[in-house]
């Protein structure tokens, strides 16, 4: 492999054909030792010498504590195992950690019974913990061959690395290209390295060789090995002094590429069978203990001893804990085994943790160690999967699973166990592991019961896979199947039918959203107990869309009432609150849907419920948008696509908010690219609510820019879907689009709907936007009272946009009129008010109807930020003013105390405060003329 050099000093410098990754390396830990955090990911293919770059880091930086945890092949399906091996020197500091924490930690590792913590929390828990170890030093992290790290443990480790930001915490992973999911390393700096450029190859070979190498030879090793470290080095030990030299010629074929496993197996058949034994149970053994090894090569009849030659060779070592001198050996030696020589051993290493207590470790190797159908190690290993599930180790549940229905003797055993292996991958977020295990598990699950368990898991499968467009036609076949008196569940069944149904729409697969709704319509509720907001959800929107709006909007307000404003009857899960946008939209109600979003974000960050989280913000950005509370839109939209990432949500089921927070910004090259993408998934995944998004913010953005006709052309197609939420949403829209673009009949037609409706619903901004859209039909000499009631009902709600456009509107037509004194006092208020928000596009359309007006200047429109705070700062400052303490603000937000605390230093300067108190005073006197700045 590559060498480093180290002066007289004992200084380690840079490595030969290495220097931009030291570079990195290097930067990495001054920033560590500076007290800031840093993460870097090196992938490539195996001996091209990333753990060599892993172990410059360990040597130069012999000041840092250094943490290193080495991805095992035999852990690959033992969930938390990787992470237990990192924290398990420091477990003894959990005592430090707050209370749910703790509890995440100690029930994952098996230290304390209870219910299975949430995957996030465990990585809170695990983030709190190395920031308790940073506060005594800074700590790198060095995790090597991270393809074979279980997937909890890498999903944790991939969460800390992101969320790390002023903590000296620095984290190195280094993996192969195209082995194992990596998705989980997504987004964190990542750096391949290549083969050794021909100069370093060159001078790594001649370092390598004590005598004369000849060039030619020199060349073909490169040539041949393609500049790989690894192989290069290994090839040398194959060659004699004569053919290094050129004397002697070289094999036609040298050892090297895919042959490296073999040249290593070679290796290892020039030693005893005792020693060869050694190795094998060395590489089936999973937690790499000396002890361990040397009982189960006991019960095989050899004796410790007869590692030594293996560790003469070179091949392994045994302090602090057995390791192969290479990761490819450990595989080469294990693959290259009979299969009976690795059911002895694996059947000796059964007896050992049996003999330990280890039950799960003794079922797991008891089972690799038979082939044919055994039913008493089959129930074993699921007693194991029901102690990996309580651990939240849904991969290692998923693991013990398998194996026992690939151990079942009966054909409905087999079965259950299949399907309950692909519930707990897809817990896991293994979504086509899933899918295939169910189709294995279906033949032999025929009774209506089971059959509704297989539906079902099948519709979450589809929503995994974001085909919307099968759930509803899934689960109302599920439904039917459902024991007639089990009401309550053939309700729940029909809600996600519906939620799915409106995001697809037309796209609906093998039924129709009007068959789901009469569906809904005719399903009883439980008489013994009252409707809970789901239930008043989904009668709602059936009625909706089988009878119409007016009798569906008094229960879809009451739902709203329900289940925003009652602690009890919140729901954190995503179909709820997509209905509850929904339904909050189509019935005007801009109180309930900002509490709902704001509610159900602070339960979901105290139970760390991530996905559905990523949808509260995506809402709460529209209604900070809304608002005008553009920097506070984008920090919500930021953090719903960093959720999107850490849970492996593709960016087109996000950014159609983004899309809108665009829209009103006039960034239209963006947005434009934005609708595209944004439509195009949506399409492709029969997911008609994401081209509606796109048409939405299309409508938004050509209002803005004055262009009417496009604005109509984007907007009547909303209007003739009419989905809840957007098709009234639209209406004032088209009305606007309609008389400006020249298109009245159009106007009339949202006109009259939007008439029925808003009076119906009957709110401020119902009543507001109804009030604008019949000014703007009226005839001139009418139309004065309508502009004054539309600003009325639009400033008694926080939908500043909205009102902003009001001015605007009555301004142009003040304007118009000749009444241009009156005329300036309408458009200078409405300028200011897109000016401060951001609003760029209809601040630029204003400022044109000003000069219009006959004003010679105006002010260039802009985002005003007056205190120059990032959005994380923006952030941490509005919790701090709110009273929050750092640990409160670091729950919340994902983060440690340490960043918050970083955070709110820089915040305190930028402002020019020193306490608290001075800084929620300083947020509210920045509201003046500044809305994009929110008080706590």
């Amino acid at each position: 492999m590559t060498e480093d050099r180290t002066d007289a000093a004992g200084v380690t410098h840079t490595l030969l054909g290495r220097g931009a990754e030291c570079a990195m390396v290097d930067k990495l830990a001054t920033d560590v030792r500076d007290g800031l955090s840093g993460s870097l990911v090196f992938m490539g293919e195996p001996g091209v010498g990333k753990t060599r770059l892993l172990k410059y880091l360990a040597e130069s930086a012999s000041d840092v504590t250094i943490l290193w945890i080495v991805g095992a092949q035999s852990e690959l399906r033992l969930g938390f195992a990787a992470l237990h091996r990192l924290l398990m020197p420091y477990l003894s500091r959990r005592d430090r950690l707050a209370g749910p924490h703790r509890n995440a930690l100690e029930v994952t590792f098996g230290l304390i019974e209870g219910p299975p913590p949430n995957r996030f929390l465990v990585s809170l828990a695990a983030l709190a913990l190395l920031s308790e170890v940073a506060a005594e030093g800074p700590v790198v992290c060095l995790i090597d061959d991270a393809q074979w790290l279980d997937q909890e443990s890498l999903a944790v480790l991939g969460f800390i690395a992101r969320r790390l930001y002023a903590d000296p915490v620095g984290m190195v992973f280094s993996a192969r290209e195209h082995a194992g999911d990596l998705t989980a390393l997504d987004g964190l700096a990542t750096r391949r390295i290549a083969a050794l450029d021909p100069g370093s190859a060159h001078a790594i070979l001649d370092e390598a060789v004590s005598g004369p190498l000849d060039p030619r030879v020199s060349a073909r090793v490169i040539d041949e090995t393609g500049g790989n470290p690894l192989a290069m080095l290994e090839l040398l030990s194959e060659l004699s002094a004569e053919q290094l030299a050129g004397r002697f010629p070289l094999p036609r074929r040298l050892p090297v590429g895919r042959r490296v496993d073999v040249h290593f197996l070679a290796q290892v058949a020039t030693l005893s069978s005792e020693a060869r034994t050694v190795l094998l149970v060395a590489a089936a053994c999973a937690d790499e203990k000396p002890s361990t090894v040397w009982r189960a090569g006991a019960l095989l009849g050899v004796a410790a001893a007869a590692a030594n030659h293996a560790v003469q060779q070179g091949i392994l070592s045994l302090e602090p804990r057995i390791a192969f001198r290479h990761p490819l050996i450990r595989s080469a030696v294990y693959d290259g085994a009979t299969p009976e020589e690795r059911q002895r051993v694996h059947d000796a290493l059964a007896t050992v943790a049996n003999r330990d207590g280890d039950d799960d470790q003794a079922a797991w190797h008891r089972a690799a160690a038979v082939t044919t159908p055994e039913e008493t190690i089959a129930a074993d290993l699921e007693a194991s999967a029901e102690r990996a599930q309580r651990r939240g180790g849904y991969t290692m549940q998923a693991a013990f699973l398998t194996r026992a229905a690939e151990l079942s003797a009966e054909t409905r055993d087999r079965a259950l166990r299949y399907l309950a292996a692909a519930q707990a991958h897809l817990a896991a977020g293994d979504g086509p592991l899933a899918e295939a295990l169910l189709d294995l598990a279906t033949p032999g699950l025929d009774d209506a019961g089971l059959h509704v368990a297989v539906q079902r898991l099948r519709a979450a499968i589809s929503v995994f896979f974001s085909r919307h467009k099968d759930v509803p036609a899934i689960l109302l076949d599920a439904a039917m199947r459902v024991e007639p008196t089990d009401l309550c569940l053939v309700r729940q069944i029909l809600f996600d039918a519906m939620q799915a149904a409106i995001v697809a729409r037309q796209y609906t697969a093998g039924t129709t959203l009007e068959e789901v709704a009469h569906a809904a319509l005719g399903a009883a509720r439980d008489p013994r107990r009252p409707p809970s907001g789901n239930d008043l959800l989904l009668d709602g929107f059936a009625t909706r869309i089988a009878s119409g709006y007016a009798e569906a909007v008094p229960l879809l307000r009451a739902a709203v009432a329900m289940m925003f404003t009652d602690e009890a009857a919140a729901h954190v899960d995503i179909p709820s609150t997509i209905l509850g946008w929904f339904a909050a939209d189509d019935v005007w109600d801009e109180q309930g849907r900002r509490a709902m979003f704001e509610r159900a974000q602070a339960i979901e960050r105290r139970q760390g419920a991530l996905a559905a989280m990523r949808i509260t913000l995506a809402g709460l950005s529209t209604s900070q948008a809304w608002a005008g509370q553009m920097n506070d839109a984008e920090n919500s939209y930021g953090e719903a696509a960093e959720i999107s990432v850490l849970i492996g949500v593709p960016p087109p089921a996000t950014t159609g908010v983004l899309l809108e927070v665009r829209a009103w910004q006039g960034r239209e090259n963006e947005s434009r690219a934005v609708a595209s993408s944004t439509a195009d998934w949506g399409r492709q995944k029969g997911a008609s609510i994401l081209e509606i998004f796109a048409l939405m913010g299309l409508t938004v953005l050509e209002l803005g820019l004055g262009r009417y006709p496009e604005a109509l052309a984007w907007g009547v197609q909303i209007l003739h879907d009419d989905p809840p939420g957007f098709g009234n949403r639209v209406l004032p829209e088209v009305v606007e689009a309609g008389v400006r673009g020249g298109d009245r009949a159009a106007a009339e037609v949202a006109l009259t709907r939007l008439t029925e409706r808003a009076t119906v619903a009957a709110t401020p901004w119902a009543l507001g936007l109804l009030a604008r859209s019949r000014a703007l039909m009226a005839a001139d000499a009418d139309a004065e009272p309508y502009y004054l009631e539309a600003i009325g009902h639009l400033a008694a709600t926080a939908v500043r946009t909205e009102l902003a456009r009001a001015h605007l509107l009555y301004g142009e037509w003040l304007r118009r009129r000749k009444r241009r004194r009156d005329a300036e006092v309408q458009l200078r208020t409405a300028y200011d008010m897109f000016t401060a928000m951001g609003a760029a596009a209809f601040a630029g359309r204003t400022g044109a109807e000003r000069r219009a007006a006959g004003q010679t200047r105006t002010d260039v429109p802009g985002v005003d930020n007056p205190f120059g705070l990032t959005p994380q700062e923006a952030q941490v400052a509005r919790q701090a003013g709110a009273g929050a303490t750092n640990a409160e603000i670091a729950s919340r937000l994902f983060v440690t105390t340490s960043t918050v605390e970083y955070h709110l230093s820089k915040v305190f300067r930028k402002l020019g405060v020193t306490s608290r108190r001075q800084l929620a005073s300083a947020l509210s006197e920045g509201l003046e003329g500044h809305p994009g700045i929110t008080s706590p």
